[in-house]
Protein backbone atom coordinates (compact mmCIF):
# COMPACT_ATOMS: atom_id res chain seq x y z
CA UNK A 1 0.00 0.00 0.00
CA UNK A 2 0.86 3.60 0.31
CA UNK A 3 3.37 5.35 2.39
CA UNK A 4 3.35 9.01 4.09
CA UNK A 5 4.60 10.43 1.03
CA UNK A 6 2.14 8.99 -1.58
CA UNK A 7 -0.37 9.96 0.64
CA UNK A 8 0.42 13.80 0.79
CA UNK A 9 1.19 13.85 -3.17
CA UNK A 10 -2.45 12.44 -3.12
CA UNK A 11 -3.35 15.25 -0.69
CA UNK A 12 -1.87 17.79 -3.06
CA UNK A 13 -3.84 16.26 -6.18
CA UNK A 14 -7.22 16.21 -4.25
CA UNK A 15 -6.83 19.86 -2.57
CA UNK A 16 -5.98 21.15 -5.86
CA UNK A 17 -9.66 20.47 -6.89
CA UNK A 18 -11.66 20.71 -3.80
CA UNK A 19 -10.61 21.79 -0.13
CA UNK A 20 -10.89 19.70 2.68
CA UNK A 21 -14.61 18.69 4.10
CA UNK A 22 -15.14 19.38 7.50
CA UNK A 23 -15.45 17.14 10.57
CA UNK A 24 -17.85 18.61 13.27
CA UNK A 25 -19.03 17.56 16.33
CA UNK A 26 -23.04 18.31 16.86
CA UNK A 27 -23.79 18.37 20.10
CA UNK A 28 -27.33 17.45 19.41
CA UNK A 29 -25.65 13.71 18.49
CA UNK A 30 -23.95 13.71 21.61
CA UNK A 31 -27.67 14.69 23.76
CA UNK A 32 -29.07 11.63 21.46
CA UNK A 33 -26.21 8.77 21.88
CA UNK A 34 -24.55 10.26 25.68
CA UNK A 35 -21.22 10.21 22.85
CA UNK A 36 -18.85 12.81 21.83
CA UNK A 37 -19.71 12.36 17.99
CA UNK A 38 -17.50 13.71 15.67
CA UNK A 39 -18.67 13.43 12.09
CA UNK A 40 -16.39 13.43 9.17
CA UNK A 41 -18.68 14.78 6.46
CA UNK A 42 -17.67 13.30 2.97
CA UNK A 43 -21.12 14.36 1.85
CA UNK A 44 -19.91 17.89 1.16
CA UNK A 45 -17.47 17.12 -2.23
CA UNK A 46 -18.16 17.59 -5.23
CA UNK A 47 -19.84 14.59 -6.07
CA UNK A 48 -21.66 14.00 -2.54
CA UNK A 49 -19.79 11.38 -1.49
CA UNK A 50 -15.90 10.37 -0.69
CA UNK A 51 -14.93 8.37 -4.01
CA UNK A 52 -14.40 11.75 -5.66
CA UNK A 53 -10.63 11.45 -3.96
CA UNK A 54 -9.72 8.15 -5.37
CA UNK A 55 -11.13 8.74 -8.80
CA UNK A 56 -8.57 12.11 -9.01
CA UNK A 57 -5.70 10.53 -7.43
CA UNK A 58 -6.00 7.32 -10.13
CA UNK A 59 -6.82 9.48 -13.07
CA UNK A 60 -3.96 11.40 -12.23
CA UNK A 61 -1.15 9.25 -12.69
CA UNK A 62 -3.06 7.38 -15.63
CA UNK A 63 -2.85 10.44 -17.28
CA UNK A 64 0.68 11.13 -16.33
CA UNK A 65 2.04 7.86 -17.37
CA UNK A 66 -0.49 7.21 -20.31
CA UNK A 67 -1.12 10.49 -21.92
CA UNK A 68 -2.74 9.20 -24.92
CA UNK A 69 -4.87 6.59 -22.77
CA UNK A 70 -8.29 6.12 -25.18
CA UNK A 71 -10.88 5.83 -21.75
CA UNK A 72 -11.55 3.79 -18.94
CA UNK A 73 -14.44 1.96 -18.14
CA UNK A 74 -15.18 0.70 -14.45
CA UNK A 75 -18.74 -1.11 -12.53
CA UNK A 76 -20.39 0.49 -9.66
CA UNK A 77 -23.88 1.47 -7.87
CA UNK A 78 -23.19 5.23 -8.54
CA UNK A 79 -20.55 6.76 -6.45
CA UNK A 80 -17.27 5.06 -7.81
CA UNK A 81 -18.75 5.69 -10.68
CA UNK A 82 -19.20 9.39 -10.27
CA UNK A 83 -15.65 9.70 -9.06
CA UNK A 84 -14.54 8.67 -12.68
CA UNK A 85 -16.40 10.90 -14.58
CA UNK A 86 -15.50 13.73 -12.80
CA UNK A 87 -11.92 13.00 -12.64
CA UNK A 88 -12.12 12.15 -16.38
CA UNK A 89 -13.79 15.12 -17.57
CA UNK A 90 -10.83 17.63 -15.57
CA UNK A 91 -8.31 15.23 -17.48
CA UNK A 92 -9.44 14.74 -20.46
CA UNK A 93 -9.93 11.08 -20.45
CA UNK A 94 -13.25 9.56 -21.61
CA UNK A 95 -15.38 7.57 -18.78
CA UNK A 96 -17.45 4.77 -19.40
CA UNK A 97 -19.73 3.43 -16.53
CA UNK A 98 -21.14 -0.02 -16.33
CA UNK A 99 -24.87 -0.03 -13.74
CA UNK A 100 -26.39 -3.02 -13.12
CA UNK A 101 -30.27 -2.57 -14.22
CA UNK A 102 -32.77 -1.25 -11.19
CA UNK A 103 -29.49 1.07 -10.52
CA UNK A 104 -30.10 4.64 -8.50
CA UNK A 105 -31.98 6.90 -10.84
CA UNK A 106 -30.38 9.74 -9.63
CA UNK A 107 -27.03 8.95 -9.20
CA UNK A 108 -27.11 7.33 -13.16
CA UNK A 109 -28.02 11.28 -14.02
CA UNK A 110 -25.05 12.70 -11.99
CA UNK A 111 -22.51 9.88 -13.77
CA UNK A 112 -24.24 11.40 -17.21
CA UNK A 113 -24.01 14.98 -16.12
CA UNK A 114 -20.49 14.71 -14.99
CA UNK A 115 -20.12 12.91 -19.13
CA UNK A 116 -20.05 9.42 -18.43
CA UNK A 117 -21.10 7.01 -20.82
CA UNK A 118 -23.96 4.87 -18.82
CA UNK A 119 -24.36 1.02 -19.48
CA UNK A 120 -26.67 -1.23 -17.82
CA UNK A 121 -26.01 -4.93 -17.53
CA UNK A 122 -26.58 -7.14 -15.15
CA UNK A 123 -28.91 -7.87 -11.50
CA UNK A 124 -26.07 -6.21 -8.96
CA UNK A 125 -22.91 -4.92 -8.59
CA UNK A 126 -21.34 -7.86 -9.10
CA UNK A 127 -22.88 -9.00 -12.29
CA UNK A 128 -22.10 -5.44 -13.83
CA UNK A 129 -18.11 -5.98 -13.18
CA UNK A 130 -17.81 -8.36 -14.96
CA UNK A 131 -19.37 -6.69 -18.31
CA UNK A 132 -17.11 -3.79 -17.82
CA UNK A 133 -13.87 -5.62 -18.03
CA UNK A 134 -15.56 -7.13 -21.72
CA UNK A 135 -16.65 -3.58 -22.73
CA UNK A 136 -12.40 -2.45 -21.70
CA UNK A 137 -10.80 -4.76 -24.37
CA UNK A 138 -13.76 -4.16 -26.99
CA UNK A 139 -12.96 -0.58 -26.86
CA UNK A 140 -9.28 -0.03 -25.68
CA UNK A 141 -9.77 1.71 -22.28
CA UNK A 142 -8.42 0.32 -19.45
CA UNK A 143 -10.54 -1.16 -17.16
CA UNK A 144 -10.46 0.39 -13.24
CA UNK A 145 -11.06 -1.89 -10.74
CA UNK A 146 -13.40 -0.69 -7.48
CA UNK A 147 -10.63 -1.47 -5.16
CA UNK A 148 -7.34 -0.32 -6.26
CA UNK A 149 -3.71 1.20 -5.15
CA UNK A 150 -4.63 4.84 -6.42
CA UNK A 151 -8.22 5.14 -5.37
CA UNK A 152 -6.87 3.60 -1.44
CA UNK A 153 -4.42 6.24 -1.23
CA UNK A 154 -6.91 8.84 -3.14
CA UNK A 155 -9.73 8.26 -0.39
CA UNK A 156 -7.86 8.14 2.44
CA UNK A 157 -6.54 11.81 1.95
CA UNK A 158 -9.98 11.84 4.07
CA UNK A 159 -8.71 10.27 7.02
CA UNK A 160 -5.86 12.29 7.00
CA UNK A 161 -7.99 15.30 7.33
CA UNK A 162 -9.77 13.53 9.94
CA UNK A 163 -6.65 12.35 12.17
CA UNK A 164 -4.77 15.66 11.43
CA UNK A 165 -8.27 17.61 13.16
CA UNK A 166 -8.72 15.25 16.09
CA UNK A 167 -5.90 12.84 16.63
CA UNK A 168 -7.39 11.93 20.25
CA UNK A 169 -10.41 10.10 18.70
CA UNK A 170 -10.78 6.62 19.75
CA UNK A 171 -13.25 4.75 17.47
CA UNK A 172 -13.66 5.63 13.98
CA UNK A 173 -16.33 4.01 12.45
CA UNK A 174 -16.64 3.28 8.52
CA UNK A 175 -19.10 1.47 6.12
CA UNK A 176 -17.53 -1.37 3.78
CA UNK A 177 -18.70 -1.51 -0.02
CA UNK A 178 -15.71 -2.98 -1.43
CA UNK A 179 -13.27 -1.77 1.23
CA UNK A 180 -11.07 1.66 -0.16
CA UNK A 181 -12.37 3.79 2.50
CA UNK A 182 -11.57 1.22 5.28
CA UNK A 183 -8.35 0.39 4.40
CA UNK A 184 -7.61 3.79 3.70
CA UNK A 185 -8.71 4.61 7.46
CA UNK A 186 -6.23 1.78 8.52
CA UNK A 187 -3.10 2.62 6.23
CA UNK A 188 -3.40 6.30 7.58
CA UNK A 189 -4.09 5.44 11.41
CA UNK A 190 -0.90 3.18 11.40
CA UNK A 191 0.56 5.62 9.15
CA UNK A 192 0.40 8.14 11.85
CA UNK A 193 1.25 5.76 14.78
CA UNK A 194 -2.42 6.07 16.13
CA UNK A 195 -4.33 3.71 18.45
CA UNK A 196 -7.67 4.76 17.37
CA UNK A 197 -9.76 1.77 16.47
CA UNK A 198 -11.38 1.51 13.20
CA UNK A 199 -14.56 -0.27 13.24
CA UNK A 200 -16.16 -1.66 9.79
CA UNK A 201 -19.56 -1.56 9.46
CA UNK A 202 -22.01 -3.78 6.98
CA UNK A 203 -25.47 -4.15 6.32
CA UNK A 204 -27.40 -7.46 7.35
CA UNK A 205 -28.66 -8.46 3.89
CA UNK A 206 -25.12 -7.65 2.64
CA UNK A 207 -22.31 -9.07 5.34
CA UNK A 208 -20.14 -10.60 2.87
CA UNK A 209 -17.16 -9.10 4.60
CA UNK A 210 -18.29 -10.06 8.07
CA UNK A 211 -18.06 -13.48 7.00
CA UNK A 212 -15.34 -13.54 5.15
CA UNK A 213 -13.44 -12.05 8.22
CA UNK A 214 -14.71 -14.68 10.37
CA UNK A 215 -14.13 -17.18 8.04
CA UNK A 216 -10.20 -15.66 7.13
CA UNK A 217 -11.12 -16.28 3.08
CA UNK A 218 -13.29 -14.74 0.73
CA UNK A 219 -16.74 -15.82 1.31
CA UNK A 220 -19.16 -14.64 -0.90
CA UNK A 221 -23.01 -14.35 -0.44
CA UNK A 222 -26.09 -15.22 -2.70
CA UNK A 223 -27.34 -11.94 -2.55
CA UNK A 224 -26.61 -8.53 -1.34
CA UNK A 225 -29.72 -7.39 -0.37
CA UNK A 226 -29.98 -3.04 1.45
CA UNK A 227 -31.05 -0.33 0.26
CA UNK A 228 -27.78 0.88 1.41
CA UNK A 229 -26.62 0.54 -2.14
CA UNK A 230 -22.94 1.53 -1.19
CA UNK A 231 -22.84 -1.87 0.72
CA UNK A 232 -24.22 -4.15 -1.63
CA UNK A 233 -21.60 -6.12 -2.44
CA UNK A 234 -21.24 -10.35 -2.96
CA UNK A 235 -17.94 -10.89 -3.61
CA UNK A 236 -15.12 -9.05 -1.17
CA UNK A 237 -11.86 -8.18 -2.20
CA UNK A 238 -9.37 -10.45 -1.11
CA UNK A 239 -6.50 -7.22 -0.69
CA UNK A 240 -9.26 -5.34 0.84
CA UNK A 241 -9.78 -8.68 3.21
CA UNK A 242 -6.38 -8.90 3.81
CA UNK A 243 -6.26 -4.71 5.23
CA UNK A 244 -9.61 -4.92 7.14
CA UNK A 245 -8.79 -8.58 9.09
CA UNK A 246 -5.56 -7.42 10.23
CA UNK A 247 -6.49 -3.65 11.09
CA UNK A 248 -10.00 -3.25 11.91
CA UNK A 249 -10.93 -3.79 15.63
CA UNK A 250 -14.59 -5.67 14.51
CA UNK A 251 -17.24 -5.85 11.68
CA UNK A 252 -20.65 -4.88 13.00
CA UNK A 253 -23.85 -5.00 11.19
CA UNK A 254 -26.63 -3.31 10.81
CA UNK A 255 -30.18 -3.42 9.81
CA UNK A 256 -32.39 -2.02 7.16
CA UNK A 257 -34.14 -0.43 10.78
CA UNK A 258 -30.95 1.24 12.47
CA UNK A 259 -29.80 2.58 9.09
CA UNK A 260 -32.93 3.83 8.09
CA UNK A 261 -33.49 5.57 11.94
CA UNK A 262 -29.61 6.70 11.42
CA UNK A 263 -30.84 8.66 8.36
CA UNK A 264 -34.05 10.57 10.62
CA UNK A 265 -31.22 11.47 12.90
CA UNK A 266 -28.50 13.19 10.56
CA UNK A 267 -31.29 14.46 9.15
CA UNK A 268 -32.76 15.93 12.81
CA UNK A 269 -29.79 16.56 14.64
CA UNK A 270 -27.23 18.07 11.58
CA UNK A 271 -29.86 18.46 8.87
CA UNK A 272 -27.81 16.43 6.33
CA UNK A 273 -29.24 13.88 4.31
CA UNK A 274 -27.21 10.92 4.59
CA UNK A 275 -27.53 7.83 1.86
CA UNK A 276 -27.78 4.16 3.63
CA UNK A 277 -24.19 3.55 3.24
CA UNK A 278 -23.45 7.15 4.30
CA UNK A 279 -25.70 6.18 7.16
CA UNK A 280 -24.25 2.85 8.26
CA UNK A 281 -21.56 4.59 10.46
CA UNK A 282 -23.87 5.92 12.79
CA UNK A 283 -26.18 3.43 12.91
CA UNK A 284 -23.69 1.00 14.43
CA UNK A 285 -22.02 4.13 16.72
CA UNK A 286 -25.94 3.98 18.19
CA UNK A 287 -25.80 0.16 18.33
CA UNK A 288 -22.74 0.47 20.26
CA UNK A 289 -23.16 3.81 22.38
CA UNK A 290 -23.46 2.01 26.38
CA UNK A 291 -19.80 0.77 25.25
CA UNK A 292 -18.83 4.23 23.91
CA UNK A 293 -19.38 5.77 27.50
CA UNK A 294 -16.58 8.31 27.70
CA UNK A 295 -14.83 8.18 24.67
CA UNK A 296 -14.56 9.81 21.80
CA UNK A 297 -16.11 8.46 18.66
CA UNK A 298 -16.27 9.26 15.12
CA UNK A 299 -18.93 8.15 12.19
CA UNK A 300 -17.96 8.52 8.69
CA UNK A 301 -20.45 10.53 6.25
CA UNK A 302 -19.21 8.99 3.58
CA UNK A 303 -22.28 9.85 0.82
CA UNK A 304 -24.96 11.80 0.68
CA UNK A 305 -26.84 10.77 -2.43
CA UNK A 306 -30.13 9.03 -1.45
CA UNK A 307 -32.99 9.12 -4.26
CA UNK A 308 -35.48 11.87 -3.70
CA UNK A 309 -38.20 8.92 -3.39
CA UNK A 310 -36.21 6.91 -1.03
CA UNK A 311 -35.19 9.64 1.03
CA UNK A 312 -38.97 10.76 1.12
CA UNK A 313 -39.76 6.95 2.67
CA UNK A 314 -37.10 7.22 5.45
CA UNK A 315 -37.99 10.93 6.59
CA UNK A 316 -41.83 10.24 6.63
CA UNK A 317 -40.70 6.67 9.25
CA UNK A 318 -40.33 4.10 6.56
CA UNK A 319 -37.99 1.39 5.03
CA UNK A 320 -37.03 1.78 0.87
CA UNK A 321 -37.78 -1.60 -0.69
CA UNK A 322 -34.77 -1.29 -3.65
CA UNK A 323 -35.97 -3.23 -6.93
Amino acid sequence: MFDRDDLDRATEVVHRVMPPTPQYAWPLLRERFGVDVVVKHENHTPTGAFKVRGGLVYLDRLKRERPTVRGVVSATRGNHGQSLAFAGRRFGVPVAIVVPHGNSGEKNAAMRAFGADLIEHGADFDEAKPRAAALAEERGYEFVPSFHRDLVTGVATYALELFTAHPDLDVVYAPIGLGSGICGLIRTRDLLGLRTEIVGVVAQGANAYRLSVEAGAVEPTARAATFADGMAVRVPDPQALAMISAGAARIVEVTEHEIADAIRAYHEDTHNLAEGAGAAALAALAGERRALSGRKACAVLSGGNIDRGWAATVLSGGIPVPA
